[in-house]
């Protein structure tokens, strides 16, 4: 595992400096496609009422604490990273959210209500396929275990267009991890395959 979160630091890290804090610095094409990733995501904690919490595994510049700033009013939030170039643009970016915090590591340091994470099974590089199976299954583990009330994540899917898939992106079948969830962390597991992007979202509600 240090070998391949190494790998994704390093990445990360490049893609950041490379771009700034905008959504190509964390691999995505655009504010728009990013936003419409973010809402298939809070639909976990839509019928939430009253304040939550939420783990961001994979926090890059703070995206997601700036999009709960503008749609919830109660909520803590904590984002974490692997790199630490992501972290330092975070905590600038996300300066005036002050129920967000953000630090460089692989895990969280408690249990909140949520876990969320976007895209940080995308990018698989040289890693082969057995070991990038095995990184996503250990990362959805402990989402589960830092989760009171449930998860969620997203991965590109299989079902994308071969003309558009490229050699170092993962591209994931969706039936197998809606049937990992619902054999390994609760009967109620959504599938969102309809929102126009070349990925797929699951909810894990407890």
């Amino acid at each position: 595992m240090s070998d391949i979160h190494q790998k994704i630091d390093q990445y990360y890290t490049d893609k950041i400096k490379e771009h700034g804090a905008v959504p190509q610095g964390v691999d995505w094409n655009g504010i728009e496609s990013q936003t419409l990733r973010f809402d298939q995501q809070a639909l976990l904690f839509q019928n939430e009422t009253a304040s939550f919490s939420v783990n961001d595994y994979g926090c890059g510049y703070g995206s997601f604490a700036q999009y709960l700033s503008t749609h919830y009013k109660n909520f803590d939030y904590h984002g974490f990273d692997l790199s630490q170039e992501m972290i330092d643009n975070a905590l600038t970016q996300c300066a005036d959210i002050k129920n967000a915090n953000f630090q460089r590591a692989d895990k969280p340091n408690k249990i909140r209500d949520y876990s969320v994470s976007s895209g940080i099974f995308n990018v698989q590089m040289e890693i082969e396929d057995g070991a990038w199976k095995e990184y996503i299954k250990t990362t959805l583990e402990n989402m589960s275990q830092h989760s009171e009330k449930g998860f969620c994540f997203n991965i590109l899917t299989s079902y994308s267009d071969k003309e558009y898939m490229r050699d170092y992106l993962h591209y994931a079948d969706p039936c197998f991890w809606f049937d990992y969830c619902k054999k390994n962390f609760s009967r109620n597991v959504t599938l969102l395959h309809d929102y126009e992007l070349y990925e797929f979202t699951i909810l894990v509600r407890k």
